[in-house]
């Protein structure tokens, strides 16, 4: 099942919470834009108020009048929104607003305290009013007026509704700004995963052998985890490796002997019994030098590194100075800063072996050339000897096989050689050119020093 990566994991997550977030924000301050006109206009009524109260007049007899309404236009064409009315025990004053509509009102609040009422309005409406009571001093005593002015609330959702309108635009930019941010956050959140992941490409690459110290905290434990990782394999492999030795260095005294035994056995004329223990000597000495060639390329780590033009001119130099080597011509192409992911060990071995089953083979020429093709570097090693059929190169790439019986050969060691490239992310062609063998290791290319 494929997983979707980190970074679409966080992005997603992020922009949900982000349009939560934006559409809390919208329902917030259109209720907070609301609670802040209905204040507003909570004022404004009760300014009405104190101008209906100061308006109401009482007579020498007590009785109580409004001989000034209020002479704002709106209070005078019926069902415009604004309304108000007066009422005490004896009298009632309404706004010609309200036509024929009477306002349904509730207990009075007691004197002294302003009410914030929702009521019903003409034709289907709903009112924001203020309702109050108060006490009014006349010559007869003291009346009770209650005074309540009220204001269509369509008003008020027309206003919150430019208000949300107004304020989507800026919520939609304030939107993008934070998935901006988002994504910068997300970048540098996610910044020490790519610094853990160049330090495992040096160690890939051979420049590192740990990963260190020298990333961030929260990521030091799995770093710490893996170099502990490394440790212990590396520690594996060093003693896989001595006991390889020390089962080569223990089986040597016994194969002489037998060697000496099989001597022994042709000087008495037994000549068939000589022959078939040195065979078999000879078949256990190469399988413990594969052997050790496999616990050798074992501990060929990604974590190393070889010049190929330095192992080239190391091997050439050697077998230059070898009889069948120096009555050869030579041509070497082999330019510097090639670096290989193999170790240079191991990449001796292997250019040892191949290098000299050419010099066995020419007559008069061995050609080296050193190329990067890709992320793969190409060692070609070419000879103008007899060449070799195709069903006897397939034999010889299969492991343990060899074509030369009678002794030391080279079909062991073109088979380590193809190991030790395939232990490397590499490969070994051989290829029958018609005029000789041309043989390509084929390595992982590490970028230039």
């Amino acid at each position: 099942m494929r997983r979707a990566s980190l970074r679409l994991r966080l992005a997603l997550a992020g922009a949900l919470v982000l349009i939560l977030t934006l559409i809390a924000a919208q329902i917030g301050l259109s209720i907070l834009f609301n609670r802040h006109a209905e204040r507003a206009i909570a004022a404004e009524l009760s300014d009405r108020s104190d101008f209906l109260i100061a308006a109401v007049e009482a007579g020498a007899d007590g009785s109580l009048t409004l001989p000034s309404p209020p002479t704002d236009p709106a209070y005078e064409r019926p069902y415009s929104g604004r309304y108000w009315a007066v009422a005490s025990d004896a009298e009632s004053w309404t706004s010609r607003s309200l036509w024929d509509f009477t306002l349904t009102l509730p207990a009075a609040p007691p004197p002294g305290e302003d009410a914030i009422l929702t009521l019903p309005g003409p034709q289907d409406t709903s009112l924001l009013a203020l309702d109050r009571s108060v006490i009014r001093s006349t010559a007869q005593g003291d009346r009770t007026l209650r005074i309540t002015v009220a204001l269509d609330r369509a008003r008020i959702d027309a206003a919150r509704a430019a208000f949300e309108a107004e304020m989507l635009p800026w919520l939609a930019a304030l939107g993008l700004l934070l998935l901006a941010a988002g994504a910068v956050q997300i970048v540098v959140g996610l910044a020490p995963l790519a610094t853990l992941g160049r330090r495992l490409g040096d160690l890939t690459s051979g420049r590192e052998d740990r990963i260190g110290d020298s990333v961030p905290v929260e990521i030091a434990p799995l770093a710490r985890q893996i170099d502990a990782l490394l440790e212990a394999r590396a520690q594996e492999i060093d003693r896989s490796r001595r006991r390889a030795a020390d089962l080569a260095h223990g089986l040597k005294t016994p194969l002489q002997a037998l060697l000496g035994e099989a001597q022994r056995l042709r000087s008495q004329g037994r000549n068939d019994e000589a022959d078939g223990v040195e065979t078999v000597v000879h078949s256990i000495r190469k399988q413990v030098d594969r052997e050790l060639a496999r616990a050798t390329i074992a501990g060929s780590a990604a974590s190393v590194r070889a010049d190929v033009a330095r192992a080239v001119e190391g091997v050439v130099a050697v077998l230059r100075r070898t009889p069948a080597g120096a009555a050869l011509d030579w041509r070497i192409d082999a330019p510097a800063q090639h670096f290989a992911r193999i170790d240079s060990a191991d990449l001796t071995e292997a250019l040892g072996a191949l290098v000299e089953n050419a010099v066995t083979h020419a007559r008069a020429c061995v050609t080296l050339t050193v190329a990067r093709s890709g992320p793969h570097i190409h060692v070609t090693i070419r000879d103008d000897g007899p060449g070799m059929p195709s069903d006897q190169i397939a034999r010889l790439r299969q492991r343990g096989q060899r074509l030369d019986t009678s002794g030391e050969g080279s079909g062991l060691g073109l088979s380590i050689a193809d190991e030790i490239a395939v232990s490397a992310g590499g490969d070994l062609i051989i290829k029958d050119t018609g005029q000789g063998l041309a043989v390509t290791l084929v390595l992982a290319a590490l970028p230039e020093a």
